[in-house]
């Protein structure tokens, strides 16, 4: 368990990739570009006693949270916490050379999501289980919000928001129907929108297993924090960071990503920087998807540097 009930996903397995990096380094250095609930750093910190952790968050109520969470556990004093998008990376490990003693990475993990704190805000939008804002932008300071999208965006442009990012197939009759019920009033809340994408669908696929404004919501998270062209930039920045035998473990959680990290990874392997620890991702096990539901979509894949005589 992380903050606030947050419960973090493959925990195990992504830390027992990251204390298998370097296994032979001491006082390793570590980096943790999605902090969320502080789960993972919590427990490479507590089975690696020698170890640091860089955090990452663009969310200061993750932030503030796990600062609390370390000083309870008495860790506090190897992690650096930074109010940044993990994008920054290169600078950031830049800034905190003082921290890592002016070393290389040993690993970086990544779970590209939103943690289950910010799912269970009904202030932050991410979710249609709640009557809220239509919000969901991770990072408060930005501009741009789901609102903005739904009430101001022309109909082609949600259709092509929400066939991209949600391979939502009623895309175009979804957009039609905002415009026109955005013409009547405002669509300032979840269950607004939520009401609309409903009704959009014929009755009969309208209880299926996947509620029928689930990829719309997906798709307007992802476009207001540009999650996929960030996931996308930051890999090759992460794995560059690394030292020799270091790991980047990422979890995703739906196609789009891990289509991303799958074929970053691959091209990492081809040419010889890297070498894919499974070809397979690794995903959770049926007692933890009994557990938290919510993990039954995730997926775990991990890469190594290596030298290019050692990749050959």
């Amino acid at each position: 368990m992380g903050f606030l009930g947050h419960t973090t996903v493959l925990k195990n397995e992504l830390v027992e990739q990251m204390l298998e990096c370097s296994p032979d380094a001491k006082n390793r250095v570590f980096a943790d570009l999605t902090l969320g609930g502080a789960g993972h750093s919590l427990e490479l910190l507590k089975r690696d006693p020698l170890c640091k952790v860089i955090g990452f968050d663009q969310d200061q109520d993750a932030l503030n949270e796990a600062k609390k969470l370390f000083e309870k556990e008495g860790v506090s004093h190897r992690v650096k916490l930074c109010f940044s998008n993990f994008s920054e990376i290169s600078s950031v490990i830049e800034s905190s050379r003082d921290f890592i003693n002016g070393k290389k990475l040993n690993g970086v993990m990544a779970d590209i999501g939103v943690s289950s704190h910010q799912f269970d805000q009904d202030s932050r939008g991410f979710s249609f289980r709640f009557d809220g804002p239509l919000d969901m932008r991770m990072n408060q300071s930005s501009d741009l919000n789901a609102e903005l999208i739904v009430n101001e965006y022309r109909k082609e442009e949600l259709i092509d928001i929400f066939f991209k990012y949600g391979e939502e197939k009623l895309s175009k009759i979804i957009a039609e129907n905002i415009i026109s019920e955005r013409l009547k009033e405002r669509i300032k809340t979840t269950k607004q929108l939520e009401n609309i994408i409903f009704h959009s669908y014929p009755k009969k696929w309208r209880f299926g297993r996947t509620h029928p404004a689930t990829k719309v919501f997906q798709a307007l998270r992802i476009y207001v924090n540009k999650e996929l062209d960030v996931l996308e930039s930051v890999i090759p920045l992460a794995f560059n960071s690394l030292t020799e035998l270091g790991r980047l473990g990422i979890i995703t959680f739906h196609s789009l990503e891990d289509r991303i990290v799958k074929h970053s990874f691959r091209e990492i392997h081809k040419r010889k920087e890297g070498r894919l620890i499974q070809r397979k991702p690794m995903l959770p096990s049926e007692e933890e998807i009994k557990m938290n539901p919510r993990s039954r979509s995730a997926k775990l894949r991990v890469v190594e540097k290596v030298t290019r005589e050692k990749g050959d």
